[in-house]
């Protein structure tokens, strides 16, 4: 996969949460379902972010859970030009982070950006905040 997050500072523990017996990279960005459950992020704009694995996971397995980080600071790719302290969402690219559209009940922030991001492909670093700037939820 690419475009994963890659972890600069911890700012808090992962937490383990429901996923299925499939592969994911550790630093992909996850979307969430009820019950705390997350699927890697695909070209779902602006879906609901979970949060960023904090590990590998193997498909076929057996495991059922994952470590997801819900708040760290990390080194993340652009979809869009952003300006520090943005709020940002997760693309309709897969793995990249957008200004976010605040004005929309699905417009659930994934980041703040820490620093300016010059467009698609661009890397920046931001620190992780899921559900920040949104009032929509799952439905």
């Amino acid at each position: 996969m690419t475009n994963e997050a890659i972890l600069i500072h911890e700012t808090a523990p992962p937490i383990p949460m429901t996923c299925a017996d499939t592969a994911y990279a550790k630093g992909s960005w996850l979307i969430l379902s009820n019950p705390m459950t997350v699927a890697v992020h695909g070209s779902n704009d602006e879906a609901i972010c979970a949060g960023i694995a904090a590990e590998e996971k193997i498909s076929g397995d057996g495991k059922l859970k994952i470590a997801v980080y819900r708040e760290g600071i990390f080194q993340a790719t652009g979809s869009a030009a952003s300006s520090a302290g943005a709020v940002l969402a997760l693309s309709g690219t897969a793995q990249r982070l957008k200004t976010s559209d605040a004005t929309t009940l699905q417009s659930i922030g994934a980041a703040v950006s820490l620093e300016d991001c010059g467009g698609n492909g661009e890397t920046m670093v931001v620190e992780l905040k899921p559900g920040i700037g949104g009032s929509g939820g799952l439905s």
